[in-house]
């Protein structure tokens, strides 16, 4: 499961963590003749790739605000609004229209995204001093957050750190049995170099990432249970048992396994406007599904699962996608004009295993898809390289105009050359901003996922290829146009709004469909999405209220479902007490979603898909919180779903999957300046 290669980096990462880690305990705080504090959050400044690319290393400060810390959905590393499995950490899609700028050959299995930092976004730090913080997060009913980080300048030029991160959340459905459900642990290493004149620049690290999940497939209802469901079509009060539910699946188990090295190297060639780059990426992500006492009822039919294709007794589906990529630029930046040009050549390999056809037990040995004596199916690993060509141009004059272009095309796929309007890959989008009106346009056209092209497995088996790697889909094109609105009000210089308005053309959308396969649509859908943020002070209290209207992905839309209305509101109260020794919040916000017939998910496929029997009723979950800063440490008290009982005791998140109960919640991050 894990090469050889990879092993050794992650035990050489481990040991050198341990070597960084124990210079924690040995080091006093460095201080002035005044006992005054040299080093702290004024002085430590994070780096971002992103920064980098542009030119710059400046970097920003950190960010000591308690806004978005007692805030759940900024505990993970994708901060968008997400349709889960009803407990921290599960398997997640985004709730909201997102476009897709992913280009050529992609896996295609990304519910455990949310919780794995992206490379391209690891921080790095110039800290000037050993600089170090944990945050940790715990919740009555078992969810927890925990991260541990230390850098430390080893040089005026070169810094090296680690960080350690665990998410892990507890069964709320059937929890007689075993309790834990999700549990996933990061490993990074990084680094940042830079040579004595600033020309050079070196960013680099090393992450690890597993995820073990605990799948249950949903509450079981009984039969008078079912018979309601239908005659409703949605929710029933006597689901919210939590703990004493039955769930489908009892020995099922979801393995999400990457290793990523990635490295940016910059060199300015002549002046800032000209400097050239190089990022080297190798991932390699592993996905494994298990399901050792496939379920039945007492007259021996199968229960959840439509079939066992392969193995009546038990279920071991295996994928694994490697991928390298070598993307070579230029940029530069003055203060008009940006710009940033670059190829990028992809090599990528896709291989799964299952049981073999025929073949029963819980332990037979796997072999590759395809390679079965009795697997009518001839699909070979799958290999793809893929050239990919884009940029990005940009003119700005000071805040009153702007202007840019960027996009990306893929000629070159396996060797053939591709012309767009005939199976070509691109994006390219176009924004113009005077003042505070900006418009945007967007067009791309974009293959299936690897995982949309071909599946073999235990439950589930499909095909889409019209060789043995093309796909036999057509590409998903769209066409976007939003305009958008940032504004202080006049005359009220605490009030900011933000306002903006996207319609969107959607064509060959490629999609799970009812049956939890794959499927494309042969019409054209349109969006109309509106957004709208307001925030505002009245003395010491803030209030921050947004919300999301969508129409054209309801429950009439075959292979789009977005609830209408997406809301969030925040009111706090902050101020310094006790002679400005600590800062305090104290506040409520109220989160509203608007009912629609959300995606089933399908835990051998790791897939969201279309259904139509199981409406998820509209629902508003209330917190309330207590949030503090003293000194270097912020620390936060929050009662969770305040509203329980206030109309119903309860809500699902994904059918047959309820959301969290009533529960407390604390957490607490500290800083160290060594």
């Amino acid at each position: 499961m894990v090469s050889p290669f990879f092993a050794v980096v992650r035990w050489l990462t481990l040991l050198l963590t341990l070597v960084l880690a124990s210079t924690l305990a040995g080091r006093a705080q460095i201080v002035d003749d005044s006992t005054k504090a040299v080093y702290g959050p004024k002085t430590t400044r994070v780096i971002y790739e992103a920064e980098v690319r542009r030119d710059s290393v400046g970097g920003t400060p950190l960010d000591t605000t308690l806004t978005q810390w007692p805030q759940a959905r900024f505990w993970t590393h994708d901060t968008t609004f997400q349709q889960d499995l009803g407990v921290f950490g599960s398997a997640s899609r985004p709730l909201l229209y997102q476009p897709n700028l992913q280009l050529g050959a992609r896996f295609g299995r990304n519910v455990f995204d949310r919780n794995v930092r992206e490379a391209s976004e690891v921080p790095y730090y110039d800290s000037r001093s050993p600089y170090s913080f944990f945050r940790y997060v715990q919740g009555s009913a078992g969810e927890q957050v925990f991260e541990l980080s230390y850098t430390r300048s080893l040089k005026k030029n070169f810094s090296i750190g680690v960080d350690y991160e665990r998410i892990a959340s507890n069964q709320i459905l059937a929890t007689s049995a075993a309790s834990a459900q999700v549990e996933h642990n990061n490993f990074t290493i990084f680094g940042r170099y830079q040579n004595e004149s600033g020309r050079y620049h070196l960013l680099a690290n090393y992450s690890a990432s597993r995820q073990a999940t605990r799948e249950q497939g949903g509450i079981q209802p009984s039969a008078a249970e079912q018979a309601r469901i239908k005659k409703l079509g949605g929710v029933i009060d006597s689901l919210f048992n939590y703990g004493n539910e039955q769930v489908y699946l009892t020995a099922a188990n979801n393995i999400d396994d990457r290793d990523a090295l990635h490295l940016l190297q910059t060199y300015r060639l002549l002046t800032k406007g000209f400097t050239a780059y190089h990022v080297f990426d190798i991932r390699r992500q592993y996905n494994g599904y298990t399901d050792t006492a496939l379920p039945r009822d007492g007259s021996g039919n199968l229960l959840f699962y439509d079939n066992a294709l392969r193995n009546p007794t038990a279920t071991n589906d295996r994928a694994t996608y490697r991928q390298i990529e070598n993307t070579f630029g230029l940029l530069g930046r003055t203060e008009r004009i940006e710009y940033n040009v670059y190829g990028r050549y992809r090599n990528a390999w896709l291989e799964e295993k299952s049981t073999p056809v025929g073949r029963s037990g819980t332990n037979p040995r796997l072999v590759a898809v395809g390679n079965s004596p009795n697997d009518t199916l001839n699909v070979k690993p799958r290999y793809y390289g893929q050239l990919f060509l884009g940029g990005t141009a940009s003119f700005n004059y000071h805040t009153i105009y702007a202007i840019e272009v960027a996009g990306e095309y893929l000629p070159l796929d396996n060797g053939a050359v591709k012309v767009v309007g005939n199976g070509a890959e691109y994006w390219l989008r176009g924004r113009i901003r005077t003042g505070p009106l900006s418009a945007e346009a967007l067009v791309n056209s974009y293959s299936p996922t690897l995982t949309q092209r071909v599946f073999f497995g235990n439950h589930y088996q499909w095909n889409n290829l019209s060789d043995n790697t093309a796909a036999a889909f057509a590409n998903t094109t769209t066409q976007q146009l939003t305009v958008r609105l940032q504004q202080r009000l006049p005359l009220l210089a605490d009030h900011r709004i933000e306002l903006s308005a996207a319609v969107v053309n959607i064509n060959n959308l490629v999609y799970y469909n009812q049956a939890g396969v794959p499927a494309q649509l042969s019409t054209s859908k349109q969006l109309l999405i509106a957004f709208a943020r307001h925030r505002f002070r009245v003395g010491n209290v803030y209030f921050d209220n947004q919300g999301t209207y969508t129409k054209g992905a309801g429950d009439d839309n075959p292979g789009l479902r977005i609830p209408a209305f997406v809301t969030e509101s925040r009111v706090y109260y902050q101020r310094r007490v006790f002679g400005h020794a600590l800062f305090a919040q104290v506040g409520g916000e109220l989160y509203y979603q608007s009912e629609f017939r959300g995606y089933g998910y399908s835990p051998s496929t790791q897939q969201f898909y279309v259904q139509d029997q199981f409406k998820l009723g509209g629902y508003a979950v209330a917190n309330a919180f207590v949030a503090a800063d003293i000194s270097s440490a912020s620390i936060f008290i929050k009662v969770a779903y305040l509203n329980q009982g206030l109309g119903a005791n309860g809500y699902f998140t994904t059918p047959y999957y309820t959301g969290y109960p009533r529960r407390f919640q604390f957490g607490v991050r500290w800083r160290f300046f060594s």
